[in-house]
């Protein structure tokens, strides 16, 4: 029961990790046909007057590709150097400094749709100032940046030079998202709209739309971009531009250009890490952005530990390794009676095999016969079951909150340079099979000491029965698997295994001793 349990999260393991831990990461840069498709009013929208759009496209299909002018235009800040899309006043992607130089690739965020021919007015430190011209409307998109809490304020104001009222709808794009299979990362990319009854989270891989929202966001792996309408709640939407692209914005519908009147928009955005405490200071319903899944009740409760235990011991690696040691101790309790039911298994598996002996012909026998030996013995054959099950839970939520942690990339531990990617201790000038050319100091520990647990379980009194044979092909097999299952993942995430593992067989090894 437990070998078959045990191999239930090996598999659950290997749909987590997926193919992607295989495959390096790469960045696909900005295409031309998205700053096309833009510029041309590509986004499904109605508008009553933009004289020079083309015609519109069907939902779901791209505009022909033409050949658009993409100039960029770095802004540096304290944290981050923005690229900005001059012709469409869009932010093309973000270049975190401070995080080992992580480039966050949003491809035109803040784009106006079917509003391009944009140009640069004026910089300042802090501000960004675009322009558009037409026959009958002037756009001003201004940017105004703190470096103090990522956070950008944006002011749109919309000039009517005709002589009668015009009614507009501006689309407002938040990021366009990539799911080329490229990496893992690509895995983690998603949507959050808080509508005034809840916070959704999507996948971002289907056409949707909402007519009220409060805030509108995306994220990929370590960063989002967050963004509210000031004066009100907007709808907003999620249009797929291709097979592998979907397009995320706000709506901005039916909005009316007075003559004479400017019309304004202001929009606060939080474009940086996802990190819950940097979020919460600035507005407390966004860190709603941060979530894991089914999981997200324990995610937050690990994310939420494991900062306070950093802020303690100053080092993201002593934090992983106390955060370990605290998680085994809550489940403690859990832990022994997952042990001691495993050695009165052992115990009794002699005289198990005894029984599959002797009723080897008559399977109903066996049954009643194996149940009265454990109620002789009061072994309840799923005690080591149901402790394992309950912990799953706080597995998988631990897996996401490492795998997504910012703030490990480029923390140093011992010999480790980068807790966010494996711990390379040097290459090989060949590659081996599967494993690849780097050697990964902490899976390998892993494995050894998986395999010292597994043969300690072992149940030498039966070395010539058939479950002795499936014990001996287990303990070979299953430390290889977590060894390929985990070799290329962030370090943080093995370094928690493998020191929770350790303690896990420490205490194993003393209730084998006492008995």
């Amino acid at each position: 029961m437990e070998k078959r349990l045990f191999l239930a999260v090996v598999l659950s393991l290997a749909v987590l990790v997926g193919w992607g831990t295989l495959v390096s990461k790469t960045q696909k840069p900005v295409s031309q046909q998205v700053v096309a498709n833009i510029a041309a009013g590509g986004s499904e929208a109605v508008r009553t007057i933009v004289a020079e759009a083309p015609a519109q496209v069907p939902a779901g299909t791209s505009a022909p590709v033409q050949s658009a002018p993409s100039t960029l235009i770095n802004f540096p800040q304290e944290k981050f150097d923005v690229d900005f899309i001059e012709e469409l006043s869009a932010i093309k992607d973000v270049n975190f400094k401070v995080f080992q130089d992580y480039k966050y690739n949003l491809k035109s965020a803040f784009a106006l749709v079917g509003k391009g021919a944009f140009r640069k007015e004026l910089f300042t430190a802090n501000t960004a100032t675009f322009i558009h011209k037409d026959r009958e409307l002037l756009i001003t998109k201004k940017y105004i940046f703190s470096n103090s809490n990522y956070t950008i304020d944006l002011e749109i104001e919309v000039q009517n030079n005709s002589g009668a009222p015009i009614k507009l709808d501006l689309p407002l794009i938040l990021g366009v998202l990539d799911f080329t299979p490229k990496s893992i990362d690509t895995t983690y990319l998603n949507v959050t709209a808080a509508t005034n009854e809840k916070v959704l989270q999507e996948n971002g891989k289907k056409e949707m739309s909402w007519d009220k929202v409060k805030f509108l966001a995306v994220r990929d792996r370590y960063f989002c971009a967050i963004i509210e309408r000031v004066d009100g709640n907007t709808g907003a939407y999620v249009r797929k531009l291709s097979a592998q692209e979907s397009e995320v914005g706000l709506t901005l519908k039916d909005l009316i250009a007075a003559p004479g009147l400017p019309l304004k928009l202001k929009f606060h955005i939080y474009l940086g890490p996802q990190q819950l405490q940097v979020i919460n200071g600035v507005n407390r319903d966004w860190g709603a952005v941060i979530n894991y899944g089914i999981f997200d009740f324990f995610g937050q409760a690990i994310l939420k530990s494991l900062e306070f235990v950093q802020r303690l011991v100053g080092n993201w690696g002593w934090a992983i390794i106390l955060l370990s040691v605290l998680v085994f101790l809550v489940l403690f309790p859990l832990t022994l009676k997952q042990m001691r039911s495993m050695k009165e298994m052992q115990i009794l598996q002699p005289k198990i095999e005894e029984l599959r002996k002797k009723y080897k012909d008559n399977p109903q026998k066996l049954n009643q016969e194996t149940l009265a030996l454990y109620k002789e013995h009061k072994v309840n054959p799923l005690g080591g079951c149901l402790p394992m099950l309950l912990q799953m839970p706080i597995l998988f939520a631990l897996y996401q909150v490492l795998m997504r942690s910012v703030a490990l990339r480029g923390a140093e531990f011992l010999w480790i340079k980068d807790l966010s990617m494996p711990d390379c201790l040097f290459k090989l000038p060949q590659s081996i099979p599967v494993l690849g050319n780097e050697i990964n100091i902490l899976p390998i520990l892993m494995t050894i000491g998986m395999f010292l647990q597994q043969k300690m379980s072992t149940v030498k009194q039966c070395s010539d029965s058939s479950t002795a044979q499936q014990q001996k092909i287990m303990m070979i097999a299953m430390p290889i698997m977590f060894l390929v299952f985990f070799y290329h993942l962030p370090a943080g995430l093995v370094l928690y295994w493998v020191v929770n593992s350790t303690l896990m067989m420490a205490y194993q090894f003393k209730i084998m001793r006492a008995r």
